[in-house]
């Protein structure tokens, strides 16, 4: 479990995290907060450094594109989803920890 403050998030710009030795981007879309693994499926290379554009995250390397909320591949390269983490808000206090899914 990873815990995080929300007003220290931008908006659209993704983070990376440590999840008990696990990397994860976690990125802030208005007032929803969304956590998928940091790797891209496609390359191996950090998805935290990508573009967030609507729902959607970028990776630098080659331009495969992740849908932020499931993980799924949106745009190729890419052909295999990335994981999806639960994000739970208590005010300021953000709680990344088990994940969602185990895509990939």
């Amino acid at each position: 479990m990873t815990q995080l403050s929300f007003a220290a998030l931008s908006e659209r710009k993704p983070v990376k995290v440590d999840l008990n030795g696990t990397p994860v981007c976690v990125t802030r879309v208005g007032d929803e907060v969304f956590a998928i693994a940091d790797t891209c499926s496609h390359s191996d290379a950090s998805l935290s450094e990508g573009d967030v554009t609507d729902y959607k995250i970028e990776c630098w390397l080659h331009g495969a594109e992740f849908d932020l909320r499931s993980g799924e591949v949106v745009t190729p390269p890419a052909s295999i989803p990335v994981e999806v983490f639960e994000v739970s808000r208590n005010g300021d206090e953000l709680t990344i920890s088990s994940r969602k899914s185990a895509q990939g």
